[in-house]
């Protein structure tokens, strides 16, 4: 395990608002911050509208692909955050395990996943914040 902080996003098919929150945290924390998402019924690709909301916001997902949630994964992070979409983690002591309750873009047009992308952000300038205080501590 690296000594930086590391944070796992988990939602059923890791098509959509786990792969945005990755997506958001690497590009707002750049390498201070290990970033993984997975899903337990991972679907064949990234949902198509969440890939164009944020390449509207400058990032490109499109050659992300949905991963399989392991133990291991779970394991190796810091922060395990759920995104609202029943999915669950193992439970390992001395980790941080958040639960984000946010709409599924699943079968959404561009138009009702831009408010899921943008909530998504806000939460990640939050974690991020938190984060760089519990390392300054």
């Amino acid at each position: 395990m690296s000594d930086k902080p590391s944070v796992l996003f988990v939602c059923v098919h890791n098509a959509g608002r786990s792969q945005m929150a990755a997506a958001w945290l690497s590009h707002l924390a750049g390498d201070r911050i290990e970033v993984r998402s997975a899903g337990s019924a991972p679907g064949d690709t990234v949902n198509p509208a969440a890939v164009e909301a944020m390449r509207e916001a400058g990032i490109d997902i499109s050659a992300e692909k949905p991963k399989i949630l392991t133990v291991d994964a779970v394991k190796e992070s810091d922060v395990c955050i759920t995104m609202g979409c029943g999915d669950a983690c193992p439970i390992f002591p001395g980790k941080r395990y958040l639960d984000w309750k946010l709409e599924d873009p699943a079968g959404q047009g561009i138009e009702a996943v831009r408010p899921i992308r943008d909530e998504i952000k806000t939460r990640i300038e939050t974690l991020i914040a938190e984060i760089d205080a519990e390392a300054a501590k």
